[in-house]
C-alpha cells in the first residue's frame, strides 16, 4: 500500500468521486453514546464545497441525534472494487425546498410522499476528517499482484491510502 494525503480541493475531489461512486454509506450519529446509531443511507450528491447531502425524514431517529449532536460518522465500503471511505463531519438539517428539489429522484418516492412531504429534510454532511483506501489497479490485476506477493513473499503495492486534509 502506498500513503498519499491529499489536501483541500483534490480531498473534497476524491471524497465527490467515491462517496457518489460506493452510493450507500452506513451514517452514524450518536457517537457520545452507546448504543450508536447506525443506518444505511444514499448519498444523494457530494456539491462543489464538498458537502455530502441525504434525504431524511425528519421524525428519524438520525435527525433527532443530529438536532442534539451533529456530529456524525458515514463509513462507505465496496468489497467488491476494494474502495473505502471513512469520512467524520458535522450535520445540519435543511427544509429548503430549493435543495429538496434538486436532490429529489423518483426512487426516493418509496421513502417519501413526493417532493412536497411535509416529512423530508436534506441532511448536510460537512467533513471535518476523512480517511480513503483506493485500489491502484482493477480487480485482475490487483489479484494477479495478489498472487505473485503469496509467491515470492513481497507485500503487495495493490492500494492508495491516506488522509483527506480539509
Amino acid at each position: 500500500m502506498s500513503n498519499e494525503n491529499l489536501y483541500r480541493d483534490e480531498a473534497k475531489l476524491k471524497i465527490k468521486a467515491m462517496a457518489e461512486e460506493i452510493d450507500f454509506t452506513m451514517m452514524v450519529t450518536n457517537l457520545k453514546a452507546l448504543p450508536l446509531h447506525m443506518i444505511p443511507m444514499s448519498t444523494k450528491k457530494v456539491d462543489e464545497n464538498g458537502i455530502i447531502w441525504f434525504l431524511s425524514n425528519k421524525n428519524s431517529t438520525h435527525n433527532q441525534n443530529i438536532i442534539k449532536d451533529s456530529n456524525v460518522h458515514l463509513v462507505y465500503a465496496d468489497k467488491s472494487d476494494m474502495q473505502f471511505l471513512n469520512v467524520y463531519g458535522t450535520a445540519r438539517i435543511v427544509t429548503d425546498k430549493t435543495i429538496i428539489n434538486d436532490l429529489y429522484s423518483k426512487a426516493d418516492s418509496m421513502w417519501f410522499e413526493g417532493k412536497d412531504d411535509p416529512n423530508i429534510t436534506a441532511i448536510g454532511i460537512t467533513p471535518t476528517e476523512a480517511y480513503y483506501w483506493d485500489p491502484k489497479h482493477n480487480k485482475l490485476v490487483s489479484l494477479v499482484k495478489l498472487g505473485v506477493s503469496a509467491v515470492t513473499g513481497d507485500k503487495p503495492d495493490t492500494m492508495d491510502y491516506g488522509k483527506l486534509k480539509l
